[in-house]
């Protein structure tokens, strides 16, 4: 038999990839931060100079939430495309700058290394601005998906920079679990 697919078999398809990714990545994002104590509640950050773009914290979650579900989309859409030319490096790109993505956090906020934060935040823009492309080539879509998530690293790095500029030695400080205030670690 060689039937083509219909359109609801071929919506359904995409969708079962979806209910796959969308919940991953978000949940991936979620952990990632969790694990790094990230926003306020850690102490370390709460201690230091805030740049003046810095949003406000409640927006964070909010637009990461937003980004992850439209990255989400975008990657069932290329996995969906099945025998596209490129598929596979454009996969492999998606699943290596998300890594990166969620090994910000835990860099920024855990480890204090705000420097090497920043560089990795140049190198996830650098693999994510290569997937983009590579995504515009198979789904034009998915292409367009990513474009608010690269928006927001362009801010990101730009966050970070302002961090490591307004907070040199960040790296060294230790909050005191007395009193809250950060001390320099010799």
């Amino acid at each position: 038999m060689t039937a083509i697919a219909s359109r609801s078999q071929l919506r359904m398809s995409f969708l079962r990839y979806a209910l796959v990714t969308v919940p991953l990545v978000v949940l991936l994002g979620l952990v990632s931060g969790r694990i790094s104590q990230s926003g306020s509640e850690n102490l370390w950050f709460a201690q230091l100079v805030k740049p003046g773009i810095m949003p406000p914290e409640w927006l964070f979650p909010i637009a990461w939430t937003i980004l992850y579900i439209l990255l989400g989309i975008a990657v069932a859409m290329i996995l969906h495309a099945r025998g596209a030319a490129g598929r596979p490096l454009a996969v492999g790109l998606f699943v290596l700058q998300l890594a990166l993505n969620y090994a910000w956090s835990p860099t920024f906020f855990a480890a204090h290394e705000v420097t090497i934060a920043f560089w990795l935040i140049l190198a996830i823009l650098l693999v994510a601005t290569v997937t983009t492309f590579l995504f515009a080539r198979i789904r034009r879509t998915g292409a367009l998906l990513m474009l608010p998530y690269l928006a927001w690293l362009c801010f990101a790095a730009t966050l970070n920079y302002q961090f490591m500029l307004l907070n040199p030695g960040a790296e060294t400080l230790v909050p005191s679990r007395s009193n809250g205030d950060i001390t320099v670690e010799l």
